[in-house]
C-alpha cells in the first residue's frame, strides 16, 4: 500500500499494528525456540545418562542434540534481534501518532544543549528545550544528525540552500520506510557518537608509522609464540623467549607515549561505531534524485571498501583494543605487542580514511536533519513550503498559526508586511494572543529559512536575520535588572541591522520596565531606528499611547490589536487580529477573577 493511499495518522496506526503484530509473532517464535532448547537438554541429559551411566549408547550420540542446541542458540539471537527492531518500528509509530495527536511533549529529543540564552531568538521562540521546536522535528539518530538539525534552526541558510533542501524534503516526504529503518539502529547511538570529536580526531598528524613498525612488532610477536611454544615443548630454553620479550619491551617503551596517544584518542571517540556503520549502510542502499540529496548521496562515495564498512572496521579495532583490559588475556596481550599493534592498525585505518571521517558524517547529518524536515511535512500535508523572494525586508502570510499549538486549538491570522508597511503595533489585553502572534512569526520565519514547510496556507518573506525581544528576564548572577536586560537585547537587535540581511524583529511589552514617558520616547526612537535600517517586526504593548507610533509617516507602521469578551462573568478570547487599536482592557476584570478585591474607589469630598 502506498505511503499516501492514507492520511497520515492512518498510515502511522496501519504500520504500527503490522509492527505489533509482528513483534507479538517473533515473541511466540522466541518462546518456542526456548522451550524446543529445554526439551533439547533434557534429551542430552538422557542421552548422557545412557551413555555414562548406562553404557546402553555411545556418548557419540550426544554430537547430535549438541548441535541442535548450537544452532537453536543462534536462530534464537537472530529472532530475538528482529524481535526487538519491530518494537523499536512501533515505538517510532507510536511517537509519530503522538505527534499527530499533540501529546509528544516530553517525550523526545529536548536538544537541551542548544539552548543558549544569549542567542537573539533561540529561547524566545521555544526552539529547544522540553516541548520545544526541536523535539517536535528531530528523529536523527546520531549527534551529527541532531547537531545540523539545531545549526539551520539557529541560523537562516541562503535562498539557494533554502530551495535545494524543500527540493530533497519533497523528495524524502513519503520515504517513510527509509526513516524507520534510521529510528529502529538503536536508540544508543544519539548519546555516544560524538560527530565533531570524531572528524578532529580523523584529520589529526599521524603519531605512529604504521608501515614499517606493523611489520616489526608483527615479526616479534611472531617470535614469541614460536620460542614460546619451543620451549614449552623442550626443544629450547627459556633463554631465546626471554630474548624476544626484552626485545619486544625496548621497542614497545620507545613508543609508548605514541600508542598511549592513539589509545586515549580512540576511547575518546570510538564509542558505539558500529551503530553508526549502521545508519551509514542504510543510507548507501538508497538512492537520490534532488540534486542536494544527490550530493549528499556522492559524498558517501569512496575508492575500495564504503564507508559503512570502514567504520565497522574502525569498530572491530576498538573492540580488540578493549580486550586487553581482560585480566586474563591481559599477560598475553603484553606478550604479543597487543595494544601497540591494534594501535598501530588503527594508525593505518586513519591514514587511508581518517580525513573522509567528517565529509561521511556531515553527509549523515545532513540526510537526518531531512529526513526530520520531511517528516514534519508528511505529517503536516495542510503546512505549506514558503516562498523566498529577493529585495528588502517582507514578511507576508495568509492564516499563519503556530506549530506548537494543537490544530484543533490553532487559530490563523493573515500578516503583511514589507514596503508600505514596515511595523505592527499590537495592542490588547493580558492572554489575547499578542505574544503568540510574535512567537508564530518568528518560529514559521526560522522554519521557512531551515528549508521546512510552514504552518500557514501561504508564506513569502525574504531573507531575514530574526531579533527577538520576548522572554527577557532579569539575573542575579549577573547583578541585571529586567529592564536593563531588554535594553541590552534591543542594542543587540539594532546591531543586527548592520548585518547583510534585513530584520525581523519581534518585541513584546516593549520598555515595559521604565515609566510612561521614557517608554514613549524610547519606543518611538528605536522603532524609528528599526524602520529608518530597513528592518520589519511587530512591538505589543500595554500602553495604548504606543499606538501613536503609527502616526509617524517615516516608520510605515499599523495597528492591530486582540479583543477579549466578557461572557458570564468570564472573560473568553477569540485570537482573531483586528485593524485598529484596542478599545478596552482587561487587567481589573482578571484580578477579580482569581479573586483580588480590586473594586475602585469613588472619589468623595475631602
Amino acid at each position: 500500500m502506498s505511503a499516501h493511499a492514507n492520511t497520515p495518522r492512518e498510515e502511522y496506526a496501519r504500520r504500527l499494528s503490522d509492527r505489533r503484530a509482528g513483534a507479538a509473532r517473533q515473541a511466540r517464535i522466541e518462546l518456542s525456540i526456548s522451550n524446543g532448547r529445554l526439551a533439547v537438554a533434557v534429551a542430552a541429559a538422557i542421552l548422557g545418562w545412557l551413555a555414562f551411566h548406562d553404557g546402553a549408547l555411545s556418548a557419540w550420540w550426544l554430537l547430535a542434540p549438541a548441535a541442535i542446541f548450537v544452532a537453536l542458540v543462534v536462530v534464537h539471537d537472530r529472532v530475538i534481534e528482529r524481535r526487538r527492531r519491530l518494537e523499536r518500528a512501533a515505538a517510532f509509530y507510536e511517537a509519530g501518532i503522538a505527534r499527530l495527536d499533540h501529546v509528544w511533549m516530553g517525550k523526545g529529543e529536548a536538544g537541551e544543549r542548544f539552548l543558549d540564552e544569549d542567542h537573539l531568538y533561540a529561547a524566545d521562540l521555544d526552539l529547544f528545550g522540553r516541548g520545544s521546536l526541536f523535539e517536535l522535528l528531530c528523529s536523527a539518530r546520531t549527534r551529527a544528525g541532531e547537531e545540523t538539525l539545531a545549526a539551520w534552526l539557529r541560523a537562516p541558510a541562503p535562498p539557494e540552500v533554502i530551495l535545494s533542501r524543500q527540493a530533497a524534503v519533497r523528495e524524502l516526504r513519503g520515504r517513510i520506510d527509509l526513516r524507520e529503518d534510521l529510528a529502529i539502529l538503536g536508540a544508543e547511538v544519539r548519546a555516544e557518537v560524538h560527530a565533531e570529536a570524531l572528524a578532529s580526531w580523523g584529520a589529526e598528524p599521524r603519531h605512529l608509522a604504521p608501515r614499517p613498525d606493523r611489520a616489526v612488532a608483527f615479526a616479534l610477536s611472531s617470535l614469541t609464540v614460536i620460542a614460546g611454544a619451543a620451549w614449552a615443548a623442550g626443544v629450547v630454553g627459556p633463554l631465546p623467549l626471554s630474548a624476544v620479550l626484552a626485545v619486544e619491551g625496548a621497542f614497545a617503551w620507545r613508543r609508548r607515549l605514541a600508542v598511549a596517544h592513539v589509545v586515549l584518542g580512540v576511547d575518546g571517540v570510538g564509542r558505539d561505531l558500529a551503530l553508526l556503520s549502521e545508519v551509514l549502510e542504510r543510507l548507501e542502499r538508497e538512492t537520490f534524485t534532488s540534486p542536494h540529496l544527490a550530493r549528499l548521496r556522492a559524498a558517501l562515495d569512496s575508492e575500495g571498501d564504503p564507508p559503512s564498512r570502514r567504520i565497522a572496521r574502525l569498530n572491530r579495532l576498538v573492540e580488540l583494543l578493549d580486550s586487553r583490559r581482560n585480566q586474563f588475556f591481559a599477560p598475553v596481550a603484553a606478550a604479543l605487542l597487543w595494544a601497540p599493534q591494534i594501535a598501530l592498525a588503527i594508525e593505518s585505518w586513519r591514514a587511508a580514511s581518517g580525513e573522509a571521517v567528517g565529509r561521511w558524517l556531515a553527509a549523515t547529518g545532513e540526510v537526518e536533519a531531512l529526513c526530520a524536515l520531511a517528516a514534519f511535512a508528511y505529517e503536516h500535508p495542510e503546512y505549506a513550503d514558503p516562498e523566498i523572494v529577493e529585495g528588502g525586508a517582507r514578511f507576508e502570510a495568509e492564516r499563519l498559526g503556530h506549530p506548537l499549538i494543537p490544530a484543533g486549538s490553532c487559530v490563523r491570522n493573515d500578516v503583511r508586511m514589507g514596503e508600505g508597511r514596515r511595523v505592527l503595533i499590537v495592542s490588547g489585553s493580558n492572554m489575547s494572543g499578542k505574544s503568540t502572534l510574535l512567537r508564530a512569526a518568528g518560529i514559521n520565519a526560522a522554519l521557512a529559512q531551515a528549508g521546512a514547510p510552514v504552518c500557514a496556507a501561504k508564506l513569502r518573506l525574504s531573507s531575514l536575520a530574526i531579533g527577538a525581544s520576548i522572554r527577557i528576564h532579569d539575573s542575579l548572577q549577573a547583578g541585571t535588572s529586567r529592564f536593563y536586560a531588554e535594553i541590552t537585547r534591543l542594542r543587540r537587535i539594532v546591531d543586527l541591522t548592520k548585518g547583510p540581511l534585513p530584520v525581523l524583529f519581534l518585541i513584546d511589552e516593549m520598555l515595559n520596565g521604565t515609566n510612561s514617558h521614557d517608554r514613549r520616547v524610547g519606543a518611538g526612537a528605536v522603532v524609528r531606528g528599526l524602520a529608518a535600517r530597513g528592518a520589519v517586526g511587530f512591538i505589543t504593548t500595554h500602553d495604548l499611547a504606543l499606538a501613536h507610533i503609527a502616526e509617524t509617516p517615516e516608520i510605515s507602521a499599523a495597528n492591530v490589536h486582540f479583543e477579549d469578551h466578557i461572557e458570564e462573568g468570564r472573560i473568553t478570547f477569540d485570537y482573531v487580529m483586528r485593524p485598529g487599536v484596542v478599545a478596552k482592557s482587561n487587567g481589573l476584570a482578571l484580578m477579580r477573577a482569581v479573586g483580588l478585591d480590586v473594586e475602585e474607589e469613588v472619589a468623595g469630598p475631602r
